[in-house]
């Protein structure tokens, strides 16, 4: 009588990425030392984020009583110093809508703006908060996280936990940012997915660019907090991807080493990416989209999902990547000149990210 055979357990593709291939023609000590290696250079970056980290937020603490968008530029010098220490490249297509902001520029009639983007990784804060100027929008557990908690509150984060009962506080509160000079970074989908697709976008988001309309004899006062006329934000929809690792195409097998989603522990996928020498993230910057042309939200949603999904496909397929058109007046776009200052702040943050933008 024959004994059954077990099934084969079928590798995942964290087995994948943590265990050396089978028929590695390497031989076993060059294998060995090839880990020894990895480990090493990830012990580095580890020590140089522990140490990048607290200076630089801790200097940014400070600068939250300084007036102006001193505090914005140099948010942007932390996440693109992070890039760097974590070994990531960016490549950018496309052009930033918007400026740095202020309560100046509001003043001088220069409207706020909303980047939406599609969201596969905790990596998408640093490489998104290195490009644009601006704040996220977070869910409200992280608030209440040990480290991630203060460092997000010092980085003027807005918490939402989408409940019903606070939805129009947490909609007056991003709307009197923006109004205060803020832009804001959205990711609509709601929560971080595998990478493959992007999932549908919650209208719900975009509640904020596309204010209910008032009817006639209606109280303005049911509408605590609106835009002055001509004010309201405009919307860039934004593809990320991540394409590139040690300079090789990313197939779907190793999406999971940029990929945080699901149940996963942050630790062992920051110790996992870490280990690699060089990671390269790709971002397209697609035309704005501006509310006021839009018949609804669900219809402003819908083509800014529209667009994200299509560049993001493009940039899994390994393709440059193609700007969608927006749906705009270009007259309304903001624009200004920053002085010497601040361009050599937004040159460091480019240069600590080793970005390279295709228009």
């Amino acid at each position: 009588m024959t004994r059954a055979r077990p099934a084969p357990q079928r590798p995942s593709a964290t087995d994948n990425l943590t265990k050396p291939d089978r028929f590695s023609p390497l031989p076993a000590w060059m294998e060995r030392l090839c880990t020894l290696s990895a480990q090493i250079r990830g012990g580095i970056r580890l020590g140089g984020i522990l140490f990048w980290v607290p200076l630089s937020v801790g200097f940014e603490a400070c600068l939250l009583v300084v007036p102006g968008t001193a505090k914005i530029r140099w948010t942007r010098v932390i996440w693109g110093g992070l890039c760097k220490l974590l070994g990531v490249n960016i490549r950018v297509v496309g052009k930033r809508v918007g400026t740095v902001g202020g309560l100046k520029a509001r003043q001088r009639g220069e409207r706020p703006v909303i980047y939406i983007s599609n969201h596969c990784s905790w990596l998408d804060v640093p490489i998104l908060g290195t490009l644009l100027p601006s704040v996220f929008v977070a869910k409200g557990d992280i608030e209440n996280w040990p480290v991630m908690g203060l460092v997000s509150k010092i980085g003027r984060t807005i918490f939402v936990s989408r409940q019903r009962s606070t939805t129009g506080r947490e909609r007056d509160e991003m709307i009197r940012r923006m109004v205060g000079g803020d832009n804001l970074i959205l990711f609509p989908e709601g929560t971080s997915s595998d990478g493959s697709r992007v999932l549908p976008f919650m209208s719900a988001f975009f509640a904020i660019a596309k204010l209910p309309k008032l009817r006639d004899g209606m109280d303005p006062a049911l509408l605590p907090v609106s835009y002055e006329p001509g004010m309201t934000p405009l919307i860039q929809p934004i593809s990320i991807s991540y394409d590139k690792l040690e300079g090789l195409p990313v197939q779907r097998l190793r999406r999971p080493v940029f990929s945080w989603y699901g149940d996963m522990d942050l630790g062992p996928h920051l110790w996992q990416m870490v280990q690699w020498k060089s990671l390269q993230a790709a971002v397209i910057l697609h035309e704005p989209l501006d509310p006021e042309l839009f018949p609804s939200r669900k219809a402003l949603a819908q083509a800014a999902w529209h667009a994200v999904a299509q560049g993001a496909a493009e940039l899994r397929q390994n393709e440059p990547g193609t700007i969608q058109p927006g749906r705009f007046d270009a007259a309304e776009l903001p624009c200004n000149k920053p002085g010497a200052t601040k361009r050599l702040l937004d040159r460091v943050a480019s240069v600590f990210a080793s970005y390279r933008q295709r228009r």
